[in-house]
């Protein structure tokens, strides 16, 4: 595969001007899927804090950018959903959604809130020594006991000196609150009140409740992020404009 990426054929969900240059910063392989937004993308596209790719790498050279606790000196790290990006020298801080159009957004957190992120478990293993690895939506791992299951998100510490402690949990379940990353839901925030398994492969169907308006809807299992359980934990795990 080539180092090079044309504009137009860039993710929808980077949210990018398609005409003004030809080529744009490609993905490096590492964190969250093919949709993974390079940090250049972000610093000078979205936040417009680099004017180009030279500026960007003096930033990240400088140790200026931290990404879930630890600095990021690659200009094509990319990042998604959930990701905390902090910028401590100016105090500046952002939690990355996906809004209605299923595009990244940079959400303003405090530093308080820049301390933890939320992690979704896909699937656990087993490793030498009969520990449990749980295994995240964006390729990290998490040394923990039998007690999560696969769906389930966690609240995950970024600060150094307790870095992935499993601070809160919340379950894949009926009644828990859930905010939906993909499809025409994408963004909202609501309820689960069903979850209909589905024979064969084809993903499970996740029936919901929209606490605002009380309309129900589904979508599959995939696209279910878990958020809160009585209520979300967090207002702003749910972007819709």
């Amino acid at each position: 595969m080539g180092d090079h990426l044309k504009r137009l054929n860039a993710p929808d969900s980077w949210h990018i001007a398609k005409k003004t240059t030809k080529f744009i910063t490609k993905t490096a392989a590492g964190p969250h899927n093919a949709n993974a937004m390079p940090i250049t993308v972000w610093l000078r596209d979205h936040m417009g804090m680099a004017r180009n790719l030279k500026e960007v790498k003096q930033i990240l050279h400088q140790n200026d950018v931290i990404i879930n606790g630890k600095p990021c000196r690659d200009p094509k790290m990319g990042i998604g959903i959930f990701d905390i990006i902090s910028l401590p020298k100016i105090n500046k801080y952002f939690r990355i959604l996906r809004d209605k159009n299923g595009r990244h957004v940079s959400i303003p957190i405090d530093a308080e809130a820049a301390k933890t992120r939320l992690c979704k478990v896909t699937n656990k293993t087993t490793v030498p020594g009969g520990k449990v690895q749980l295994n995240m939506r964006d390729g990290s791992n998490v040394i923990a006991d039998n007690t999560y299951k696969s769906g389930d998100s966690l609240v995950l510490s970024l600060e150094p000196e307790s870095r992935f402690r499993i601070i809160d949990h919340f379950p894949f379940a009926v009644g828990n609150m859930a905010m939906i990353i993909g499809g025409k839901h994408s963004g909202k925030v609501a309820r689960i009140i069903d979850i209909v398994k589905v024979p064969g492969s084809v993903p499970n169907k996740i029936l919901l409740k929209d606490e605002t308006t009380g309309a129900t809807f589904d979508t599959i299992a995939p696209y279910i992020y878990m958020v809160g359980t009585t209520a979300p934990a967090i207002a702003k795990w749910g972007h819709e404009e």
